[in-house]
């Protein structure tokens, strides 16, 4: 009972810290989902479970030595949110909110995955060193800790204090989060100077 607890317990650390970020990026979705009716709650949730496993999944065919992540260039994912950012701000009309930045279930996963193709060099070092049953604790914890951060942005998303900030600055906010994800990732994964060896 003890190892169980503390492999849960492990697992919540790992996941909270490599998805903070997540956080932000879901509470400007489901706001979005309020203020433009897409992407629909049901499209944010299922898309993240979707992106975080496929994530996971990733991490354990890399764990299992079946496949070689070539890093840093993982990082070129970051280019998606800028592209999807840069699109709503030239798309949204005078009287809009908040942007339909990211429209359907395959784009949220899209960006999940964009965001959290980092946390693939944290997942497969552990993943790596876990038993089968341990590794299933730490898939449970997962599961149930998506639906957490989930269920924390939908609220996040309907406080009146947000949906105020986005309803009067979202045309441009919302994107501009995208914009700034995308550059995050792309500084933080050191593709830029890999890219910048290449074009000497």
């Amino acid at each position: 009972m003890t190892d169980l607890l503390a492999a849960a317990s492990a697992a919540a650390l790992v996941f909270a810290a490599t998805n903070v970020d997540d956080i932000v990026v879901l509470t400007v979705l489901f706001v979005a989902a309020r203020g433009a009716g897409r992407p629909r709650p049901w499209h944010i949730v299922a898309g993240q479970y979707l992106g975080i496993g496929a994530l996971v999944g990733a991490a354990v065919v890399v764990a299992a030595g079946l496949l070689v992540v070539p890093d840093p260039w993982t990082g070129l994912l970051g280019l998606l949110p800028i592209g999807l950012g840069v699109r709503a701000l030239l798309a949204r009309a005078a009287d809009d909110g908040p942007p339909a930045v990211v429209g359907s279930l395959l784009g949220v996963a899209g960006v999940t995955i964009a965001n959290g193709a980092d946390n693939i060099a944290v997942y497969v070092p552990v993943f790596r060193s876990l038993d089968p049953a341990t590794g299933l604790v730490w898939l449970l914890v997962f599961a149930v800790l998506v639906a957490v951060w989930c269920a924390a942005a939908a609220l996040l998303g309907g406080h009146p204090r947000v949906v105020r900030l986005v309803g009067r600055a979202g045309h441009w906010l919302v994107p501009a989060v995208f914009i700034a994800i995308g550059a995050a990732i792309l500084v933080a994964s050191g593709v830029l100077p890999r890219l910048a060896d290449l074009a000497t």
